[in-house]
């Protein structure tokens, strides 16, 4: 598939949407910026809500593809995640639908499958066909992306790659994190590689760096063409000095959802 010129990236003033305005840009793109609240520096980004059919509409006519990060990006309650992740996702890919959009990157999470258990010895990797197993509101939320994706493809021919991101950070910040960790430069490869890829259909992708402690299996991932460059592993040693070694028997460690998966959850983690 020939790269897009022209992306919308909603979620634009977020973290994640930060360090991919600034990186997306050197594959070629030209980003229209999307988000609830005003980006920094960026004058000309549409500042308005997934709830106003009217405005996303407006925003998507016209791009030739669609990276859709915005959204509550943590637990909530029911009826804001309701709002902004569910019927907001809803809105935004009937309005890819409406204008003729061919191409959604959809940012998933770990915690559709939070309560996986984690890979241990010489246990495979946790592979993108293990069942749905939402931590939280959050990760049903992920869920419901995953699945309007298929159903998209299948009723419109909407292709979609949702990718299940671990933690996009410029380092990692806690030792479960090297396990899940994707760095920005590695990010902006595989989200390259989700808008060029051909004929994806509605595929499910792991997103993380090629870490030493890797939970992921990435096959899916590396067929699209993403080559991950980066490893957690030189964060290791400072950070297990920090916060030392998880219990063998730590929940927010056993499970793919970390502290979301313990009653109550522990946040932030």
């Amino acid at each position: 598939m020939p790269a897009p010129r022209t992306v919308l990236l909603t979620g634009a003033a977020g973290g994640l949407g930060t360090l991919m305005r600034d990186l997306l840009p050197e594959y070629g793109y030209t980003l229209r910026l999307f988000d609830l609240r005003p980006v920094d520096g960026e004058p000309d980004a549409i500042v308005a809500d997934l709830a106003d059919r009217d405005a996303v509409r407006e925003a998507v006519r016209g791009v030739d593809a669609i990276v859709h990060l915005a959204g509550i990006s943590l637990e909530s309650s029911f009826e804001k995640i309701l709002k902004a992740n569910i019927e907001g996702t809803y809105h935004l890919y009937e309005a890819a639908r409406e204008e003729g959009v061919g191409r959604v990157v959809f940012a998933s999470s770990n915690h559709a499958t939070g309560y996986t258990p984690r890979p241990r010895g010489d246990d495979p990797l946790i592979t993108v066909g293990t069942p749905h197993r939402p931590d939280t509101f959050y990760g049903l939320s992920k869920c419901f992306g995953e699945d309007l994706a298929q159903l998209y493809w299948e009723k419109h021919g909407l292709e979609t790659v949702s990718v299940r991101i671990g933690s996009c950070f410029p380092e990692p910040t806690s030792v479960r994190m090297l396990s899940l960790w994707m760095s920005p430069g590695d990010g902006a490869r595989l989200l390259h590689a989700a808008l060029t890829a051909e004929n994806v259909g509605h595929t499910v992708v792991h997103g993380s760096s090629a870490n030493t402690r890797l939970w992921w299996d990435l096959t899916s991932a590396r067929a699209l063409g993403y080559e991950p460059r980066d490893d957690s592993e030189p964060y290791a040693a400072k950070l297990i000095a920090e916060q030392g070694e998880p219990a063998p028997d730590d929940p927010a460690h056993d499970r793919l959802g970390g502290h979301f998966v313990t009653d109550p959850p522990l946040w932030p983690y």
